[in-house]
């Protein structure tokens, strides 16, 4: 079993933060990753004592095209979900704005004790247009609003409360329980290339249309191989 550990850093500035330059690597090496056979696991982390603060949005202020960083903030987000590598998110410390969504589309998330997690934007009197949406699929409307509509981020234990986060571990022990994670994944073996996508592909999907599509795969998967 060979897992492969993604760090999230931006060494031009604080606090992990995104710019179309820092989302590319990220996809690139997503990417590799998942293509790499011997790969059983992705860890997903940030640099230092910060998880991810979100875009850079000082950049943006100062000259930066919006569309560009939004878009490529959105490449990111829908690409996590196809991989075929099972990824856990390690909160090594704060998981703010879009660094939030990155946990939200992780497979499984353990995080230090003292993380934030959560949008902020409307604090400021900004609506957290795309970071929103993976802490939506992922917690439900009811859930997602106490952060998105308050701009208080989830404590570490509120965030294991409504689901963002599976388990809440000290620093020393955060790579150990993120490994511990994979380790179950791995259990599904060749399937899980198939069964990941699936999964959250039926997330999206209504009820009947989940079902139909289930019996489909289901059928392909129990062929007798030629």
């Amino acid at each position: 079993m060979t897992i492969t550990t993604i760090t999230i850093s931006n060494p031009s500035g604080e606090g992990n933060l995104l710019n179309p330059e820092v989302i590319a690597r990220l996809v690139r090496e997503l990417n590799a990753a998942d293509a790499d056979s011997d790969v059983t696991g992705i860890v997903l982390t940030g640099a230092g004592e910060v998880f991810c603060s979100g875009l850079d949005i000082p950049a943006i202020k100062a000259g930066g095209d919006p569309v560009e960083f939004a878009t490529a903030l959105a490449g990111l987000l829908k690409r996590v979900p196809v991989l075929s590598t099972p990824v856990v998110a390690a909160i090594n410390g704060d998981a703010v704005a879009s660094g939030a969504s990155l946990v939200a589309i992780a497979d499984y998330a353990v995080c230090v004790p003292g993380a934030k997690i959560g949008t902020r934007e409307v604090s400021l009197g900004i609506w957290p247009m795309v970071a929103q949406v993976p802490l939506i699929q992922r917690l439900g409307a009811r859930w997602a609003m106490e952060n998105v509509g308050s701009g208080e981020p989830f404590t570490a234990e509120r965030a294991r409360e409504v689901g963002l986060v599976n388990t809440i571990v000290p620093a020393d022990s955060l790579q150990d329980a993120a490994h511990d994670w994979l380790r179950k994944a791995a259990r599904a073996g060749e399937v899980t290339a198939t069964g990941r996508p699936a999964f959250y592909r039926f997330a999206e999907l209504g009820y009947d249309d989940a079902l139909d599509a289930s019996v489909e795969l289901f059928a392909e998967m129990n062929r007798p191989k030629k």
